[in-house]
C-alpha cells in the first residue's frame, strides 16, 4: 500500500468514527476539551507547547515539526458527566420534581497524522470534534418548560503546513472545515402531558488555525497557538406542536468563538520536565442569534450572552524508565456562564480539573496512553427571575434550582511511528520523549 493510500485511508476511518460519536461538552459552554489523552494527563498544560506530542496540534499546528518522520495518533476519551438540577421548593412547578441526572456519557475520539517532508516541511492533518453538547433530562420535571433535551454534534477537519524555519522558530497553519449540529427540545408549556417543541439546525463552516513555537534555549519550548472563529448559517427547522402541528423551516446565523491558547514546558533534569498552560476564548462572539423563519420573521433567539472564557492550567511529567512516563496535572477553569445568564440546558460554572496519566513505550514504533480527570465543579444555581434572558410565563415563570455536578474523564490513546525511526530526518528540537 502506498503512503499516500495508506494516509487517504486512516483519514477515512478517523472521519467515520467521529461521526459516529456525539460529544459531552467539558470544556467552558459547549466546547470539549478532550482532543488529546497525553495533555489530560497534564489538565492539558504545556498542550501549546508540545506535552501532547502530535495531538498538541489542536492547540498549536507548529508543533507538528516536533514529530519526525511519519506518525499518526488516535485518541478516545470517554466522559462520565453527573448533573441533577433540584428546583427550590415554593416555585410554580416544584410539584413536576427535578431533572434526574441529564448528564449523558459520551465517547469523544480525535485522530492525528503527520508527514515530515524534508527537514524544513512538515504536513498533516488533524480530524477532532471541538463542540458537543448532550443534555436529557425527564420528560417531566419543574424546568420543563425551559428545556429538555438538547445536543450538539461537531466534526473538524484540520490540514497543516509546517514549517521549521531555523533551530528555534516554528509557525504551521491551515484552513478548518467544520460541520455543527444543533437539536433543542422543550414543553411547550409547563403542565402535565405538554409536547415538545423541538428546533434543530445544521451547516458547514471553514475557517483556520495557526501557531508558532520557540525553542530559545535547550530544554525549554513556548508555543502560541490560534483556532480561529466560524461562521455558520444554520439551516434546519422548528417543529411547534400547538395549536395544530407544523414544520417552519428556519435559519439563524451563530458564530463558533475564536481560541488563543499559550504553553511553556521546561526540563528540569533529563527526566523531569514541568509545563504550563492559558488558554482564552472569545465565547462573548456569541451574543444572542435570531431565528429566522420565512419572509425574514423572527420565530424565537438564542440567548446566549456568555463572557470570555479562561484557562489555566500546571502539571510535570516524569521518564520513570525507557518505557514508562509518568504525568500529572491540576487546571482551574473560568467558565463564561454565570448566575445572571445560566440556564437549565447549559448549568455551566468554574471549575477545577485534577488529572494523572502515563505513558508506556511499547517499541521504537508503537506506544500507548492513559489518562484519568476528575473535575470538581463549584456549587451552582440556577435562578431565572423576571430580570433573566431565558424568563417566560409560559414555560412556568420563575425557576429555582440548585444543580449538584461533577465528572470523571478516562482517555485512551495508541501513537505509531510508520517509517523507520532509525532512518528518519531530524525534527525540530523537543523536550521530552515518549
Amino acid at each position: 500500500m502506498s503512503r499516500l493510500h495508506r494516509s487517504l485511508s486512516l483519514a477515512a476511518v478517523s472521519l467515520a468514527a467521529l461521526m459516529a460519536a456525539q460529544g459531552g461538552a467539558q470544556a467552558g459552554a459547549f466546547a470539549i476539551r478532550e482532543q488529546s489523552a497525553t495533555a489530560q494527563g497534564y489538565s492539558f498544560a504545556g498542550a501549546a507547547s508540545g506535552s501532547g506530542g502530535l495531538s498538541s496540534m489542536f492547540w498549536n499546528p507548529a508543533t507538528i515539526t516536533m514529530a519526525p518522520g511519519w506518525q499518526s495518533e488516535w485518541h478516545a476519551s470517554l466522559i462520565i458527566p453527573r448533573i441533577e438540577i433540584d428546583p427550590v421548593p415554593g416555585i410554580p412547578t416544584f410539584a413536576l420534581g427535578s431533572s434526574g441526572d441529564i448528564g449523558q456519557d459520551a465517547i469523544v475520539p480525535a485522530s492525528y497524522s503527520s508527514y515530515q517532508v524534508n527537514d524544513m516541511f512538515w504536513v498533516g492533518v488533524s480530524t477532532s470534534s471541538p463542540y458537543g453538547l448532550v443534555t436529557d433530562p425527564r420528560d417531566t420535571w419543574a424546568g420543563q418548560g425551559y428545556s429538555r433535551s438538547s445536543k450538539i454534534f461537531s466534526l473538524n477537519v484540520n490540514p497543516v503546513l509546517g514549517i521549521k524555519v531555523n533551530d528555534w522558530l516554528s509557525v504551521a497553519a491551515g484552513p478548518s472545515l467544520q460541520y455543527f449540529d444543533i437539536r433543542l427540545k422543550r414543553a411547550a408549556f409547563a403542565g402535565l402531558g405538554a409536547p415538545s417543541v423541538i428546533l434543530d439546525g445544521d451547516d458547514i463552516g471553514f475557517g483556520f488555525t495557526a501557531g508558532v513555537t520557540l525553542t530559545p534555549f535547550a530544554g525549554t519550548s513556548i508555543g502560541i497557538g490560534y483556532r480561529s472563529q466560524i461562521d455558520h448559517e444554520l439551516e434546519g427547522t422548528v417543529a411547534i406542536p400547538l395549536p395544530v402541528a407544523s414544520r417552519i423551516p428556519i435559519s439563524a446565523d451563530l458564530t463558533t468563538p475564536d481560541q488563543l491558547t499559550i504553553g511553556i514546558s521546561q526540563a528540569i533534569t533529563p527526566a523531569f520536565t514541568v509545563h504550563a498552560g492559558f488558554e482564552w476564548t472569545n465565547w462573548s462572539i456569541l451574543e444572542a442569534p435570531l431565528v429566522v423563519g420565512p419572509g425574514g420573521i423572527v420565530v424565537t433567539d438564542l440567548p446566549l450572552n456568555y463572557d470570555d472564557g479562561y484557562f489555566y492550567s500546571l502539571g510535570f511529567d516524569y521518564r520513570l524508565n525507557s518505557q514508562w512516563t509518568l504525568r500529572a496535572g491540576v487546571a482551574y477553569e473560568e467558565s463564561p456562564i454565570d448566575t445572571e445568564v445560566r440556564s437549565t440546558r447549559l448549568p455551566d460554572n468554574d471549575r477545577i480539573w485534577a488529572s494523572v496519566g502515563a505513558t508506556y513505550q511499547w517499541s521504537d514504533k508503537l506506544s500507548f496512553d492513559i489518562a484519568y480527570t476528575h473535575i470538581f465543579s463549584k456549587d451552582t444555581e440556577i435562578r431565572i427571575t423576571p430580570e433573566h434572558q431565558d424568563y417566560d410565563p409560559l414555560a412556568g415563570g420563575t425557576f429555582l434550582a440548585d444543580v449538584d455536578a461533577s465528572t470523571d474523564i478516562i482517555s485512551v490513546a495508541l501513537r505509531y511511528r510508520w517509517d523507520d525511526p532509525k532512518v528518519a530526518l531530524p525534527a525540530a528540537p523537543i523536550v521530552r520523549k515518549y
